[in-house]
């Protein structure tokens, strides 16, 4: 618990305290009961790890389906209205700003062939990924990438790559791997 959240410090420069993390964080709050509902959904006790989720959707703002894989250190800032489906897989040291979407491609149609399938993102480590931005489908996200508010991604984006716009383009490659939040590096107005 405590390299958790000296992570969120780390990351987050509004963090005053370890306990105003604990108490104010909806993010932390969805992260601790995501790893209860996890561990009902493992045991096979579908209903009641759904019931666990909901309620931590209810009280947060952000759903994590009881299925998905969390690494370590998942900071998801301010949260709501965060949605990450049942295949998502996170990485470790991965930060998520409010109304991300780790979500499928046409759940609505032909769902009974959809299931059991993987059909949300894998999100390797150290990713950032900006507010409201959309990863959709069974793509993956390469270690240390950045995803600029309001992307979206339909295709896998290469390690240390720096994604924005709607269609995402591909900015830069870059090999600093540093927190940089908000999905994007500083940019130079004189280029």
């Amino acid at each position: 618990m405590t390299e958790y959240l000296e992570s969120i410090i780390e990351r987050d420069p509004a963090a005053k305290s370890k306990l105003s993390i604990i108490l104010t964080y909806p993010g932390v709050k969805s992260v601790f009961f995501h790893r209860i509902a996890n561990q009902l959904w493992n045991l096979n006790l579908y209903t009641l790890a759904r019931i666990v989720s909901q309620f931590s959707r209810f009280l947060t703002g952000i759903e994590i389906h009881p299925a998905a894989n969390i690494g370590k250190n998942l900071f998801i800032d301010h949260g709501m209205g965060t949605v990450i489906g049942e295949t998502s897989e996170i990485g470790d040291n991965v930060t998520l700003y409010h109304g991300v979407t780790l979500g499928g491609i046409s759940p609505a149609e032909e769902s009974s062939k959809q299931r059991n399938t993987k059909r949300h993102p894998t999100v390797e480590d150290n990713v950032i990924i900006g507010c409201g931005a959309s990863i959709l489908g069974p793509i993956k996200i390469g270690h240390c990438a950045r995803v600029g508010a309001n992307a979206v991604v339909l295709k896998d984006v290469p390690a240390h790559a720096t994604m924005v716009g709607n269609p995402v383009k591909n900015i830069s490659i870059n090999k600093d791997t540093s927190f940089k939040p908000y999905g994007v590096r500083d940019i130079d107005d004189n280029q």
